[in-house]
């Protein structure tokens, strides 16, 4: 049938996920071994107790020294996982630096473009275009509010109402206010005397 769903992209592994992943290893066996010693350490505290109870006192104390061994282990096992677990926190985090400082470069190599694309004399030149328009369509507003009238103000508005008011004139067709004259019913008399000397015509 072929592969339908098509294949999936590979994730390429990198040298510091293998690095991660053999720490945690290391880690993970580290918690294992120290479980372990934790176990095997209370059981030889219940059997140091059952000695003295027998009145083994020397064999007691010979399985408390060697408790007190293994507590000094799992001291320094504790010690070697925190030590990995921070080591793996530093690996992760630098692999986010490093992909934060390519995404700036990434946007870095974008700006370049865009600024090459626009050079800073056209956008000077763009700016100064856009500042004189400005100022020529403000002087020109200045003048004509300076320069009319009341009474110029009001012919401009009646000039603008004749203008819109002829522009509805032309529109709209004026409709007529006669009446249209009715149609008629029968066939006129005149046709009728046309016709029958026509029949007598064809009868001869």
């Amino acid at each position: 049938m072929g592969n339908l769903f098509g294949k999936k992209k590979a994730t390429r592994v990198t040298e510091q996920d293998k690095a991660v992943l053999q720490l945690k290893q290391q880690r993970d066996k580290l918690k294992q071994y120290q479980k372990k010693i934790t176990l095997q350490m209370e059981k030889e505290r219940q059997l140091a107790k059952q000695l003295l109870k027998d009145g083994k006192k020397e064999k007691a104390l010979l399985l408390l020294k060697k408790k007190r061994y293994q507590e000094q282990l799992l001291d320094k096992t504790e010690n070697q996982i925190s030590n990995l677990e921070r080591m793996v926190q530093d690996i992760e985090f630098a692999q986010i630096e490093m992909k934060v400082i390519e995404g700036l470069k990434v946007g870095n190599d974008c700006l370049k473009k865009m600024h090459e694309m626009l050079s800073i004399e056209e956008v000077e030149k763009i700016m100064d275009e856009t500042q004189d328009a400005i100022e020529y369509q403000k002087q020109i507003d200045e003048m004509l509010a300076g320069s009319l009238t009341q009474e110029d103000e009001e012919a401009v508005l009646a000039e603008l109402e004749a203008i819109t008011q002829g522009e509805a004139d032309l529109e709209l067709p004026e409709v007529p206010e006669e009446e249209l004259p009715e149609v008629p019913e029968q066939e006129p008399v005149r046709e009728k005397v046309k016709k029958e000397p026509e029949r007598e015509m064809l009868a001869v």
